[in-house]
């Protein structure tokens, strides 16, 4: 468990990037995407304006679940899948912190996916940050929830025949309030993204494409290529037709005959039929359509804000019933002992 520095309420805002980092070796291969994770997070964290005593990360196991040690908060690096279960009991009793988890693909869907769906269904006030390299990373090369289907690893010399998980379809599914993707190699749309996850008022989930250059390397190689970034690229912007593409070559547009999304080549004369991004949309099954996009081989990645929908928060409810239930209580605990819900044993007869 790290804290921080400092813990007093002299704390001077606006604090610095320099100030969120603490004097731990960061300890990640050469070449991790989780460096730039990190500092786009240490950069984004002074625009929250809170002290740090008031920001907690919370990480499960995993490569990834370093988070916490490289950050001047509080923090916590948990069990096994069951972080977000941590962060619902804080965010449930402490409504003055921001809350923040750090999970991989390989801890969020495998062994702690019931915590993760539910933490969506819920809408607990919680930000939760996905790095997703498909594979793991820290166990040393296995195939992940996320790997594709005949990926060869460790634990599968013959190829993976498992199909994959897509995570923000997944957090689509289960009516997650905020969904958005983000890759590591394109740090401006990853600190746009982190920044709309921190002002948004419930669960955020923000998938992450993340380089592993042990196990998994050049696994988004295809789509960071200056030359092929823009044609297997597709940035999401509210309000905005889904175009991409050098001089927007490309569109998504909607079938007439099926209805789904797909991609093609539009002109000018074909501008109406590119459908316009609209991430406040209450239906989500828009959203979903874009998730599944190039899925399940990445030949498009789709990234940005899916979903950005408001809806009372589960800490927010569970606050509410407490408050009602302790101004409902009869006053004192002896008079809650000899309520109505109270009985005599008779003694055994011999």
């Amino acid at each position: 468990m790290t804290v921080v520095e400092e813990r007093s309420s002299s704390t001077q805002l606006p604090l610095t990037a320099k100030e969120f980092k603490t004097d731990q070796e960061v300890r990640w291969c050469p070449g991790c995407g989780d460096y730039v994770i990190l500092n786009a997070v240490q950069g984004l964290l002074p625009e929250l304006g809170l002290k740090r005593e008031n920001i907690v990360f919370i990480s499960g196991i995993g490569c990834s679940s370093r988070f916490p040690y490289y950050l001047n908060t509080y923090g916590m690096h948990s069990i096994h899948g069951r972080a977000p279960a941590i962060a619902t009991g804080l965010a449930v009793t402490r409504p003055d912190l921001s809350v923040w988890v750090v999970t991989g693909d390989g801890d969020a869907l495998s062994i702690g996916g019931n915590h993760l769906i539910h933490a969506l269904r819920r809408n607990v006030n919680v930000k939760i940050l996905l790095f997703n390299n498909g594979i793991y990373g820290l166990t040393k090369g296995q195939y992940s929830p996320t790997s594709e289907v005949g990926k060869v690893t460790k634990s599968t010399p013959m190829g993976s025949v498992d199909h994959p998980f897509n995570a923000v379809s997944l957090a689509l599914g289960a009516e997650a309030t905020f969904v958005a993707r983000a890759l590591d190699s394109d740090r401006p749309g990853l600190v746009d993204v982190l920044r709309a996850a921190a002002r948004h008022r419930g669960t955020a989930l923000v998938e992450i494409f993340q380089n592993c250059p042990v196990f998994n390397d050049a696994a988004f190689d295809s789509r960071r290529e200056p030359g092929k970034r823009q044609r297997h690229h597709i940035p999401l912007r509210h309000g905005e037709p889904i175009r991409f593409g050098a001089s927007g070559a490309f569109g998504v547009v909607r079938e007439c005959v099926t209805g789904t999304l797909s991609v093609r080549t539009v002109d000018e004369s074909e501008a109406e039929a590119v459908v316009v991004h609209d991430e406040q949309r209450s239906d989500p099954s828009q959203a979903f359509s874009l998730s599944r996009l190039g899925s399940p081989d990445l030949a498009h990645i789709v990234a940005g804000v899916f979903r950005a929908v408001e809806r009372p928060t589960y800490d927010e409810l569970v606050r509410a019933q407490v408050e009602e239930a302790q101004q409902a209580a009869p006053a004192g605990l002896t008079a809650l002992l000899r309520g109505n819900e109270s009985w005599t044993v008779p003694p055994l007869s011999r």
